[in-house]
């Protein structure tokens, strides 16, 4: 036991509608491109003190051989449009847009980002992230053409270039790096927040020390406990080398969560949404991205596919590989084989997010210890529904966690650094 006090914890929201996670065929499932959904979805968050809305980003849509992949989202408006809209109709809530370090330039994002800093009172953030695909570059001019290896230099030097420009609006920026050369100033005044909140989701090696030295918040993927306590204690131990405390950045996994009457009850509801979200077409899908072969014929409920992946296959465009296919494959056919499961039942085994599952006092207990024990900071809530399906755990759970004195029962600051409890900071 340790006498420390309490951690409070930080939650924000995921607007749905992304990849197979939104249950499109509920009949509360409303459209995802339409204002009034963000607006809900919004409203509910700031109702629950949120610290800040989360929209994804996608520059191309997913392709399956060859054809736009329909059971993917279909229509995503561009991340800092919608929340400079939202901006204008809450007052507290922050606003986390995702937009590529690799296809944009940092005068450009800068301005977007001060723009948005300064129309919402100083509750703007970036989530940062890259690409080094040809597929997506085919929309740009410069298509294809950042290595891999690259991408992190890129991202590392257009974040340092991106915070010369909201610290040199009184003096001019003089930059040269290996990935930009440039000589300006911002259009703009310093942004409220000094700099908008710096999100990072990267996992691997270089990521996570990315992290460590530009981030304000990460969005893991870790999703037991165990792992969760590992990544936190692994990338808040790499501050230092940067000069930075541990409290100067937050953890954040992205989570889903199933409330009942009861636990039984949840787990119930629980196994139908994770059915509904991995139907047979999405688990042939999925095991397309990894086999890297055409896999039409192949039985969802039946064992995996004998054959062995493709590794150097371009049959799904678009999403990311995680691994190496041979390595994935040989996992999944152990796990399979362990547990009996199907192709489908595997696929809905092995692709969740992190799930918190039953009555609301399970489930507020559930976050909390996740907190208290270091395997987070908070918590970037997933829903299964657009837009409603923040309602229940803003209804349910918080005020549990408030009456358990772990989450604000209003907001005591202004800004999202307020509510993240980041300092403003210095200039450069």
């Amino acid at each position: 036991m340790t006498d420390r006090p309490l951690k409070q914890i930080h939650l924000a929201a995921h607007f749905p509608g992304v990849n197979n996670t939104t249950v499109w065929t509920d009949p509360q499932s409303r459209s995802q491109i339409d204002f009034s959904s963000f607006r809900h979805l919004a409203e509910t968050a700031e109702r629950g003190r949120f610290d800040f809305l989360f929209l994804a980003e996608g520059l191309r849509l997913r392709e399956v051989k060859g054809r736009i992949h329909d059971l993917d989202v279909v229509g995503r408006p561009e991340s800092i449009t919608v929340l400079n809209a939202l901006a204008a109709v809450t007052t507290h809530l922050g606003l986390a847009a995702t937009v590529n370090a690799t296809f944009n330039e940092p005068y450009e994002l800068a301005r977007r980002f001060a723009s948005l800093d300064h129309l919402s009172g100083g509750r703007a953030a970036w989530n940062v992230v890259t690409s080094s695909d040809a597929f997506t570059g085919e929309n740009f001019r410069r298509g294809g053409y950042l290595d891999r290896a690259d991408r992190y230099t890129r991202a590392a030097e257009f974040v340092e270039l991106a915070r010369k420009f909201w610290d040199g609006d009184e003096e001019t920026v003089h930059h040269v790096g290996p990935h930009f050369e440039v000589e300006g100033r911002l259009s703009l005044p310093r942004p409220p927040q000094g700099h908008p909140v710096v999100i990072q989701a990267g996992d691997s090696d270089e990521g996570r020390e990315f992290a460590a030295a530009a981030a304000d918040v990460v969005f893991s993927r870790h999703s037991t406990l165990a792992d969760g306590q590992a990544f936190h204690a692994d990338v808040k131990r790499r501050l230092a080398a940067y000069g930075r405390k541990p409290d100067e950045l937050k953890i954040m996994p992205g989570v889903t969560y199933v409330l009942g009457d009861t636990d039984a009850e949840a787990a119930e509801r629980a196994t139908e949404i994770r059915r509904a979200q991995v139907g047979p077409r999405t688990a042939i899908a999925f095991l397309e991205q990894v086999w890297g072969i055409d896999l039409s014929d192949h039985d969802p409920d039946g064992p995996l596919p004998t054959v062995d992946p493709d590794p150097d296959s371009a049959l799904v465009q678009g999403r990311t590989r995680i691994g190496d296919p041979l390595e994935i494959a040989a996992k999944w056919r152990a796990v399979a084989a362990e547990k009996r499961l199907s192709s489908r039942e595997l696929v809905i085994e092995l692709t969740g997010r992190q799930s918190f599952i039953g009555s609301p006092e399970t489930v507020a207990a559930q976050v909390d210890r996740y907190v208290q024990q270091d395997a987070a900071d908070g918590f970037i809530l997933v829903p299964h529904l657009t837009p409603g399906g923040l309602d229940d755990f803003v209804d349910r759970v918080v005020p549990l966690l408030q009456e358990r004195g772990v989450f604000r029962t209003d907001y005591t600051g202004t800004t999202l650094r307020d509510h993240l409890g980041l300092p403003v900071p210095g200039r450069r």
